[in-house]
């Protein structure tokens, strides 16, 4: 039986649902439905079209985040008026450039400000405690001349009284370090988490293609060093844009997730799933033979091919869509270019032989045109 998959999120006006009947293959009437609801649902709640609030209205008419509409969903069921404020804090929530470069610039400099203030409290305790030791070196001299019980008494009341402000100094030292260590770990995983970001794609969620270049060079340094076995995959889904041109981008765009999902859901381990570009993606499958990666390649085709997309607000059914796979096994002492050629050659003759296959290197023959 096959697997029905919802590709319709938008909720809030049943008579623009995302590519109705009346729409589909229309991108002009569908984008200007889009702006309509826009105008209208800020003239309903009397906040001003500046750009940024219409481009927030524009992209929840189209139905692009889910989270997003659901947070607009619940601001426009709340009885009291919206303020621009709240309108803007969802702005910046969701669509505000997030420029990398300047999030990583900015915990750059907050974790420099850190260890400046860490450097300034250890040079504070090292400069208290020269002074304590001068003052331990200059009690030793007078202890070693004949002293009267007196000046003796004054002399261990003042080193008792230094003692003391040395150890509030290393107490403070101590919090101020342990502070520090926390909100530099705290910094830390900021900076972790802004590199994750910027290896994965926003779309599908998956390694994006930087991610994938660096992922294949450490694969590939891997398997030179250990001879282990390392294969490549490359997907491409077949007549995208035709299906992207009929149902409109956000149906385009649900399907680059469904497949990015099925791509990851069938790898495991140290493999990797990226997007490679486009609507073409790629698994990297260390320790795994040719024959492994062509047994894999056919799972994820069947998976795909077996999800049927439905959309919600109609119950149309839409059809299944289907993909292509080329696969490559890793030669000692090859480039990242080499093997990516191969399985691209591979995805070609796919693509050639009619589509909705696997085709790998021994299929077309090693050095063999996809033709």
């Amino acid at each position: 039986m096959l697997d029905q998959i919802s590709v319709d999120y938008c909720q809030y006006v049943p008579s623009v649902a995302v590519g109705g009947s009346s729409l589909q293959g229309d991108d002009f009437k569908r984008t200007l439905s889009y702006a309509k609801t826009a105008i209208g649902l800020l003239q309903r709640i009397e906040v001003p079209p500046y750009p940024h609030f219409y481009e927030l209205f524009y992209t929840y008419a189209a139905g692009v985040f889910p989270a997003l509409n659901a947070r607009i969903n619940a601001l426009l069921d709340q009885p009291m008026p919206i303020g621009t404020d709240e309108i803007n804090m969802i702005y910046v929530e969701f669509l505000s450039p997030n420029d990398l470069n300047e999030r990583i610039s900015n915990v750059s400099q907050q974790m420099s400000l850190k260890m400046v203030a860490v450097h300034e409290a250890i040079d504070a305790a090292l400069a208290n405690a020269n002074s304590y030791s001068g003052s331990l070196q200059a009690a030793t001299g007078d202890l070693g001349s004949e002293i009267d019980q007196r000046h003796l008494r004054e002399l261990a009341l003042q080193l008792l009284k230094e003692t003391r402000h040395m150890q509030d100094t290393n107490r403070r030292l101590e919090t101020k370090l342990e502070e520090s260590r926390g909100d530099i770990e705290g910094l830390q995983r900021d900076l972790d988490e802004v590199r994750r970001e910027s290896m994965q794609d926003a779309l599908t969620k998956i390694d994006n293609r930087k991610s994938f270049d660096e992922g294949l060079a450490r694969a590939i340094a891997a398997a030179n060093e250990s001879g282990a076995p390392l294969s490549l995959v490359l997907a491409d889904i077949d007549h995208f844009k035709t299906f992207n041109d009929t149902f409109g981008h956000q149906t385009g765009d649900q399907v680059l997730r469904l497949v990015a999902n099925t791509l990851k859901s069938n790898i495991k381990g140290q493999d990797m799933a990226a997007r490679y570009g486009g609507e073409e993606f790629a698994a990297i499958l260390p320790n795994t033979d040719l024959g492994g990666a062509v047994h894999l390649a056919e799972n994820i085709r069947r998976a795909i091919q077996a999800k049927e997309l439905l959309r919600r607000s109609t119950n149309e059914k839409l059809g299944r869509i289907t993909a292509s796979f080329g696969v490559a096994r890793f030669r000692q002492g090859e480039t990242p270019a080499s093997l990516i050629e191969r399985a691209d050659r591979c995805l070609y003759a796919a693509k050639h032989r009619g589509r909705n296959k696997v085709v790998s290197e021994e299929m077309i023959g090693t050095g063999s045109s996809a033709a």
